[in-house]
């Protein structure tokens, strides 16, 4: 049962459908969610429209008209400037709020002056500090790698600290000035033609990313959490990253997870069947090891920039961007997202592989509770590449391989829905 909120924004009034709830911090759905979606720039359209009739096909599937999702459009972006003379309204600010959960396609960066991002623009100002993105193989994807079906790893990043805090200043500005001077002051010496950035990495903002990570791990049943820093060098960011990492692990989960240290000293290195192994690798290390020993890691922690590398070098493996599943998550919030940009010459061509929203959204309703649904879109789409019937980017390197539209590629989804 659906309610009716007698409300509009950007001039649409919302559909039939109810709000999701949040509670500690963890959605609680109603049988038809009112859920704002982002179309996205440039290929954005072509894409959304494959990826939501992906999601209604399984969602009916799996409930039959028990459940369904209520979509709501909200502009950002191109559109939304090219309509309300905003790159990103309030109005659309404000449906977010209401309804926590949202999906969205690619967005363009204003070019300029004004937003620097509005990816980035959205996690701040809703402080969805958790980009979560799960990097697995699905059997026949091309890959550049000779066993990408080792790597199954979900990586939790943090999204509001690091250099994705914004505190910088270019060179010869009054700020930039400032604080070379005031650096003087503590017997170090910056360079007088510099810009100058701020890293600011707080044991709230760690501890809270990890504690994320840690509690997917142990309800998931995953094996590992590993802190990911470089912390040898940059010993009070990176290196107090993982020592917070550690100390909540340890204060908090004490029942459910061991450290590396202590397995090795109190269990010989054989991990327990009911504990979680906590350890940690410096940054440069790690993509060494995803390569060399993915299936040695299944839930990685990382502070922002090393998760921005380590995420696109995962995907990379398994079959890039292009079918990237991506989320960012906070207390009361939460926006799943295309992790590729816009391709704007492919707008409007019915080309683009839309796999990266449609895993989006699949993770979406495995945020919601609606597990079945998001397993009938994984086993579909696994079904339909390893039957070689594919968009062009994967067709090409595929022998033997049928090319697909977005929307041929949505169908065959849909058909192979068990």
């Amino acid at each position: 049962m659906g309610q009716v909120i007698d409300k509009k924004y950007n001039g649409l009034s919302v559909p039939s459908g109810e709000k999701v709830k949040f509670v500690n911090g963890k959605p609680q759905c109603p049988d038809k969610p009112i859920i704002p979606f982002i179309e996205g720039d440039g290929t954005g359209a072509d894409i959304w429209k494959a990826s939501k009739r992906v999601l209604d096909a399984a969602v009916e599937k799996a409930y039959g008209p028990k459940r369904s999702i209520a979509w709501f459009e909200v502009f950002a972006g191109e559109k939304a400037n090219n309509e309300f003379g905003s790159w990103l309204p309030e109005d659309s600010l404000e449906a977010i709020k209401e309804f926590g959960v949202a999906i969205k396609g690619p967005l363009t960066t204003p070019v300029g002056g004004g937003i620097r991002s509005l990816n980035v623009s959205l996690r701040q100002i809703f402080d969805l500090y958790c980009c979560v993105r799960p990097v697995r193989y699905f059997a026949g994807v091309p890959s550049p790698v000779v066993s990408p079906e080792k790597l199954d790893v979900v990586i939790f990043r943090e999204n509001t600290e690091d250099v994705y805090a914004g505190i910088e200043y270019p060179i010869d500005s009054a700020e930039a000035k400032k604080l070379i001077e005031l650096i003087a002051t503590f017997g170090k010496t910056i360079r007088p033609d510099s810009g100058i950035g701020v890293k600011p990495m707080s044991r709230f903002g760690s501890q809270r990313l990890v504690r994320r990570a840690v509690q997917y791990a142990i309800e998931q049943k995953r094996k590992s959490v590993t802190l990911v820093h470089k912390g040898n060098i940059m010993k009070f960011t990176e290196g107090a990253f993982r020592d917070w990492g550690y100390q909540l692990a340890e204060n908090e989960f004490a029942a459910a997870t061991i450290s590396e240290e202590k397995l090795w000293k109190e269990m010989e290195g054989k991990l327990p069947s009911d504990k979680v192994l906590v350890n940690d690798r410096i940054a440069d290390s790690m993509f060494q090891q995803v390569l060399l020993r993915p299936d040695e890691y299944s839930v990685i922690a990382t502070p922002n920039l090393n998760g921005d590398y380590l995420s696109d070098a995962c995907a990379a493996q398994v079959g890039g961007l292009g079918i990237a599943p991506g989320a960012n998550i906070g207390d009361n919030c939460a926006i799943f997202e295309a992790t590729h940009g816009t391709a704007p010459k492919y707008a409007g061509l019915d080309v683009i592989n839309p796999g990266s929203v449609i895993l989006s959204g699949a993770m979406m309703l495995e945020y919601l509770g609606w597990t079945e649904a998001m397993k009938l879109v994984h086993d579909a789409l696994g079904k339909t590449i390893q039957k070689k019937l594919v968009t062009y980017d994967f067709e090409r390197l595929m022998k033997g391989a049928t090319k697909l539209k977005t929307s041929e590629f949505a169908s065959a989804i849909i058909e192979n829905m068990a």
